[in-house]
């Protein structure tokens, strides 16, 4: 049993533009697929926890959606406001950008982190891209002399270069605190809300450039048994956008619904047994109660 006066805990915020690797850090340092992924920016539109308890340290990490200037429609201005929220009351910052790409939106979470009062740690994402490391000196000295980092780590999510040092740097950070979560727990979502997720995220990888940011998940079905049965509802905002999701001949949804299943049963450890529908809900993304309805929170 841990003694809960030498325990450490504490919130920590993942945050940056879109498409700088937040999720696929969060998931390297997890050691476990949490966060969905794709190259297309905006991916993530959630902010979730995700917990990792090693001896007396447990962080909890906070993946936020990426932060974005342009919030033309509801949905924009709801992953807006998740990022900025968990800027709030946590114990660390990691202000994550790309190498040598700096832009307006960089810049704009730059002018936000700098406001909060708990250590900023600069991660400076895929090194690996890199032809010379010497590249990033004066980008990182300019934003050194702006700024106090409690320190710079140039590091790279997908192949786990300085990760380690991220989260030794990280554990320095946390506070004495007792645990808040349970030891196995890693996440504060329910399955319910990863499968979404999962399923979601095949869309995109499957679609492409195809649809633009029009599509959402809504699990209609949840039976526990000896095999899972889950149906799912995948909404579009217009009736010409079904037939891009259903494929000829129902292939692409067959696609979607033979890799989603794949890691649905890694998720939840038993046989799954997925039916997907495509519907229709015009205006969705730019609709504030259908939003809500289909799990994207309040809005302030």
């Amino acid at each position: 049993m841990l003694d809960n006066d030498n325990t450490v805990c504490g919130y920590v915020a993942i945050v940056g533009r879109p498409n700088v690797g937040k999720s696929t850090l969060l998931n390297h340092i997890l050691g476990e697929k949490l966060s969905i992924t794709s190259r297309k920016p905006q991916t993530t539109r959630h902010r979730f926890l995700g917990i990792k308890t090693v001896g007396f340290a447990q962080t909890i990490y906070v993946d936020t959606p990426g932060m974005h200037l342009e919030e033309t429609r509801a949905l924009n201005q709801y992953m807006n406001q998740e990022a900025r929220r968990a800027l709030v009351d946590v114990d660390v910052v990691i202000f994550v950008i790309e190498g040598l790409k700096w832009t307006a939106e960089d810049q704009w979470v730059f002018e936000l982190v700098t406001q909060v009062k708990c250590p900023v740690i600069l991660a400076v994402n895929k090194i690996d891209m890199l032809s010379e490391k010497t590249e990033l000196l004066p980008l990182l000295k300019s934003l050194s002399e702006k700024f106090k980092f409690f320190e710079i780590i140039p590091i790279s999510a997908k192949r786990k270069i300085n990760i380690d040092q991220l989260e030794y740097v990280v554990a320095k950070c946390l506070p004495k605190s007792p645990h808040y979560f349970p030891e196995t727990q890693i996440t504060d979502r329910t399955p319910r809300f990863r499968i979404a997720e999962i399923i979601r995220e095949k869309i995109v990888r499957i679609l492409g450039q195809e649809l633009p940011y029009t599509t959402t998940v809504e699990i209609e079905e949840y039976q526990p048994g000896t095999v899972l049965r889950i149906s799912a509802i995948i909404w579009v905002e217009r009736e010409g956008q079904k037939p891009i999701v259903i494929g000829k001949n129902g292939e692409r949804l067959k696609e979607i619904g033979i890799r989603s299943r794949v890691d649905i049963e890694k998720v939840v450890g038993q046989q799954v047994h997925l039916k997907l529908w495509v519907k229709v809900r015009g205006g969705w993304s730019d609709d504030l109660r259908a939003l809500k309805s289909l799990g994207y929170g309040d809005f302030e």
